[in-house]
């Protein structure tokens, strides 16, 4: 009978569940490798899927919504009145953005959103939600105690600045416009689109750093 090391082999198997993907990634592709087995999608159409989500309907949808704000008073004023409408200057208009509005933050107001209910979000603009969104203590401690959330995401805001906690439904959903970075004056949209973060628009980051 041949010796082992119970050491090594420890070692091993923690090494290989530290590389292996998470639970939930192996059942996502063993259903995904089940389904292009069985003929049902094809594995490009998947592809495609994937690429669409990560590259073209994520966060940088919203973020050029808002560098357009910034750079055209007269596309701002009609986000603020009616974003579902706006937005369709871009084509991005969705079921998740039918019923979408646009708040803005100021000097003296920052907007926070939420969906205490459930977790309904403006996917079609900003992409898939994030985890922490559709967490439970999110959910229930970001209306009780914002500005305790907030430092949690590294946002100490002053007493002077007023906190809007904005409950989202399946009929309402809310695209937070954060302020323009101060040198930016002469931008392009390109670029301002850069710098617009996925939780400056939900209004759990604020201060948008410029390169």
């Amino acid at each position: 009978m041949s010796s082992h090391d119970a050491k090594k082999l420890g070692q091993l198997h923690r090494d290989l569940h530290t590389h292996m993907p998470s639970d939930p990634a192996l059942r996502v592709k063993a259903l995904e490798s089940l389904a292009v087995e069985k003929g049902l999608v094809a594995q490009d159409t998947i592809d495609t899927w994937v690429e669409m989500y990560r590259d073209r309907v994520g966060p940088m949808r919203g973020a050029q919504v808002v560098a357009r704000a910034w750079t055209d008073d007269a596309f701002r004023t009609r986000l603020l009145n009616d974003a579902g409408q706006a937005i369709k200057d871009f084509g991005f208009e969705g079921h998740a953005s039918e019923h979408l509005k646009a708040v803005e933050n100021t000097p003296g107001t920052h907007n926070l959103v939420v969906c205490t209910l459930c977790s309904c979000y403006p996917f079609s603009v900003l992409g898939m939600s994030p985890a922490w969104y559709r967490s439970a203590a999110y959910r229930a401690r970001v209306v009780k105690d914002p500005r305790a959330v907030l430092a949690e995401f590294g946002l100490t805001l002053p007493d002077t600045v007023k906190i809007r906690v904005w409950d989202s439904t399946a009929e309402l959903r809310y695209l937070v416009v954060p302020e323009r970075p101060a040198g930016t004056q002469g931008w392009s949209e390109d670029r301002l689109t850069e710098i617009v973060t996925r939780d400056a628009m939900i209004g759990t980051d604020r201060d948008l750093k410029i390169t």
